[in-house]
C-alpha cells in the first residue's frame, strides 16, 4: 500500500489494524490491511472504543499499544541516542515535564514530554539516561511549552537548564485576552481537537507507565506546535508578539535562578498574621518538624500536617494542653515528637520568640495616594481597550511602587507595560 498520507505518518506493523478516528468516534469499521498508515497512534480512549464496539479484540488493542507505535520510553542512552538526530534536524520542540510532587518530598522529575514534526517521545529520567545529550540539543531552539514557569523550574532544580528561548502558549492566549486558556480549552478553540483530562494526579514515578499514564503526557506537547503557530499569527495582527516574547523572557530569568538556600519566612503561612507572639513561635517549630518528617518519610508536608492544622494547633498550644486536638491518624512516634517540640516553643525564653515583622514600608503621602488612583485608573482604562486583566498590565502592589517612585520601580515593568502607564504619555 502506497504512503499517501505525507511527511510525519504513523506507519503500524503489517499485522495492525486500520480504522480512521476523528475526535473520539470511529468512522468505518475497522479491515485487516498489510500496512496501515495514519497520522498519529490511537488513544487509550480510541482503544477502549474499538473493543467495547467489538470490532477489535483486546489481543488487537494490546498491539495498538504505544510501544508498537513507535513511541517508546527513552530509558537508555542507547535509545536517547538514536532520538537525538530527529530532534536536532528542526529548530523548535515541544516539550513538557511531569513530576511526583503529590506523592514524594521533594518532589523529582519523573517524565519529559517531546514532540517534533513526526515523532513524540517520553524519556524518562528515572532510569538513570544521561540526559546531557538531550539537553544540549534542547537549549538553543525554541522551547514550546503550555504554562512554562513549573517546567522551568523543576529543569533549573534538576539540571541547572537555562534554554534560549521559550514560547509559552497559556501566556500568549492570556496576551490575546482569552478568559479560558487551559490546554485543554485551547485545543478545542483552535485545533478542534477534544482532550481527555487523563490522570492529573497520578504517580508519575510509578513504572512502568499505563496506557492512560502515557498519551495524557503526549497530549501534552503533540498539538503544542500546531496551536503556537495560530497563536502567533493572532498576536502578530494585534502588535503583540513582541510583547509575549518579553513576557517569555522574562519567565526564563525568573524561573531559572537559585533561590536562596535559608528562606527563614517560610514558615509564615496564611493565617499567621493572626496569631499571638507566642503561637508565632510555636508554628515556626512546627514547621520545621513538619518539614523534617516529611522528608523522612519522603512525602508531601500536608501528608503530615495541612497548613491550616499547623496554625490551629499553634494557637491551642498556647491557650493550654494541645494533645487533645492532634489528630488522630499521627503514629504514636510523631504524636510524642510534636507534643516534644510545642513544649520547648513554649518553654523558650521571650528574646528568642519570634515577632510579627515590621513593614519596611512607610505611610504613603496624600500626593503618593493621588498619583496611585492615577496609574490605577489608567491601567484600567488600558485593560478595557486592550481586552486584558487589569493585574496583566501591572499588579496593585506594583502600583503603589511606581506611585512612590517611578524612576526606582519602573525596571519591575516590561516595556510594553511601562509604555502604557508612563505618565504623561497617552496609551498607544
Amino acid at each position: 500500500m502506497a504512503n499517501n498520507a505525507g511527511e510525519g505518518a504513523w506507519h503500524a506493523p503489517a499485522f495492525a489494524v486500520g480504522y480512521a478516528i476523528k475526535l473520539g468516534v470511529a468512522r468505518e469499521q475497522p479491515a485487516h490491511l498489510s500496512v496501515s498508515v495514519f497520522r498519529m497512534p490511537p488513544t487509550y480512549s480510541h482503544r477502549r472504543l474499538l473493543t467495547s464496539a467489538g470490532w477489535i479484540t483486546n489481543d488487537y488493542a494490546n498491539l495498538l499499544s504505544f510501544e508498537t507505535w513507535l513511541v517508546r520510553v527513552i530509558d537508555t542512552d542507547q535509545k536517547l541516542a538514536e532520538l537525538l538526530p530527529c530532534l536536532g534536524g528542526t529548530g523548535w520542540i515541544a516539550l513538557d515535564t511531569e513530576a511526583d510532587s503529590l506523592y514524594s518530598y521533594p518532589e523529582k522529575l519523573c517524565l519529559l514530554q517531546l514532540s517534533v514534526a513526526g515523532r513524540d517521545a517520553l524519556v524518562d529520567p528515572l532510569a538513570n539516561v544521561q540526559l546531557e545529550p538531550l539537553l544540549e540539543v534542547l537549549q538553543p531552539r525554541e522551547i514550546i511549552l503550555h504554562g512554562c514557569d513549573y517546567d522551568l523550574r523543576l529543569l533549573w532544580r534538576a539540571y541547572r537548564f537555562v534554554p534560549a528561548q521559550v514560547f509559552d502558549t497559556m501566556l500568549a492566549a492570556r496576551y490575546l485576552g482569552l478568559s479560558r486558556y487551559g490546554l485543554n480549552d485551547l485545543a478545542e478553540e483552535f485545533l478542534g481537537i477534544k482532550l481527555e483530562k487523563g490522570p492529573q494526579k497520578a504517580n508519575w514515578a510509578r513504572r512502568p507507565l499505563t496506557d492512560r499514564m502515557r498519551d495524557y503526557a503526549l497530549n501534552d506537547t503533540r498539538h503544542l506546535k500546531a496551536l503556537s503557530d495560530l497563536l502567533k499569527e493572532q498576536l502578530a495582527a494585534k502588535g503583540r508578539l513582541q510583547w509575549h516574547a518579553d513576557a517569555c523572557t522574562q519567565l526564563v530569568q525568573t524561573c531559572c535562578r537559585t533561590k536562596p538556600a535559608d528562606n527563614h519566612d517560610a514558615w509564615r503561612i496564611k493565617g499567621s498574621e493572626k496569631l499571638s507572639k507566642g503561637a508565632l513561635g510555636v508554628l515556626r517549630e512546627l514547621w520545621y518538624w513538619r518539614d523534617y518528617e516529611a522528608v523522612q518519610a519522603n512525602k508531601p508536608p500536608f501528608f503530615i500536617l495541612s497548613h491550616e492544622l499547623l496554625v490551629f494547633l499553634s494557637e491551642k498550644a498556647t491557650e493550654g494542653d494541645v494533645e487533645p486536638w492532634l489528630p488522630k491518624y499521627l503514629t504514636p512516634r510523631r504524636r510524642a515528637g510534636l507534643l516534644e517540640v510545642v513544649e520547648q516553643a513554649l518553654t523558650r525564653p521571650h528574646p528568642e520568640r519570634v515577632k510579627h515583622p515590621r513593614s519596611s514600608g512607610r505611610r504613603m503621602t496624600h500626593a503618593e495616594h493621588r498619583e496611585y488612583e492615577k496609574l490605577r485608573l489608567r491601567r484600567d482604562a488600558c485593560a478595557v481597550d486592550l481586552g486584558l486583566e487589569a493585574s496583566f498590565i501591572a499588579s496593585r502592589t506594583t502600583l503603589l511602587l511606581l506611585a512612590q517612585d517611578w524612576e526606582e520601580h519602573q525596571s519591575r515593568l516590561l516595556p510594553w507595560q511601562r509604555e502604557l502607564l508612563q505618565p504623561g504619555l497617552k496609551p498607544a
